[in-house]
């Protein structure tokens, strides 16, 4: 069975800034992070092209950077300028298919295999 740990999730306030992490228990190059907060579709926030290009949602260019350390199958988001609107449970996914996909493949949630449960993040005003 394959597992993905997130965390690095609390409370802070808006500007502030949070840095989550995923320990996944196989390599793979598809790694995203997603979250979802309460009667909204499960959203794309970053990740990992099978070419290892970068990804990011238009909510979170520019504030958010994901990064790996691929020795150790782990995967981070540092989130900076939090905005009450990121309040969400984030969580880490994962692809092992290793293969060469079109753009729209990363942002939908139903093309992963493995997923985190998740860790709470929370902005204030």
């Amino acid at each position: 069975q394959v597992q993905l740990v997130e965390s690095g999730g609390g409370l802070v306030q808006a500007g502030g800034s949070l840095r989550l992490s995923c320990a996944t228990s196989v390599s793979g190059d598809i790694m995203a992070w997603f979250r979802q907060s309460p009667g909204k579709e499960r959203e794309f926030v970053a990740g990992f092209k099978w070419s290892g290009g970068l990804l990011y949602a238009d909510s979170v260019k520019g504030r958010f950077t994901i990064s790996r350390d691929t020795a150790k199958n782990t995967v981070f988001l540092q989130m900076n300028m939090l905005k009450p609107e990121d309040t969400a449970v984030y969580y880490c996914a994962q692809d092992t298919s290793r293969t060469l996909h079109l753009i729209p493949y990363y942002f939908q949630a139903k093309n992963y295999e493995y997923w985190g449960q998740g860790t709470q993040v929370t902005v204030s005003s």
